[in-house]
């Protein structure tokens, strides 16, 4: 797969996982969270553990309550839940 194959499939997910959660609609609207977002998506493509990303996902088409903890942005995302 070569590197923009990768930062698409990483933009996907993390999209699909915000969404899952419902952090999609919660995300703040401050300057600070251009810095977070972007600091997400390095977590993100950086991520080795893909695999349970997608099978987390495939798992919960009806959405969940939170992200999970194998997520290096969960703690993020899940306080994004709380705005």
């Amino acid at each position: 797969m070569n590197w923009m194959d990768r930062l698409n499939e990483r933009a996907e997910l993390m999209g699909k996982m915000l969404d899952t959660i419902g952090a999609l609609d919660n995300i703040p609207t401050v300057m600070q969270t251009d810095s977070e977002l972007r600091s997400a998506a390095i977590r993100c493509i950086n991520c080795r553990d893909i695999e349970s990303c997608k099978t987390w996902l495939g798992d919960h088409p009806e959405g969940a309550a939170k992200a999970p903890s194998h997520c290096p942005n969960a703690t993020l995302f899940n306080g994004w839940l709380n705005v």
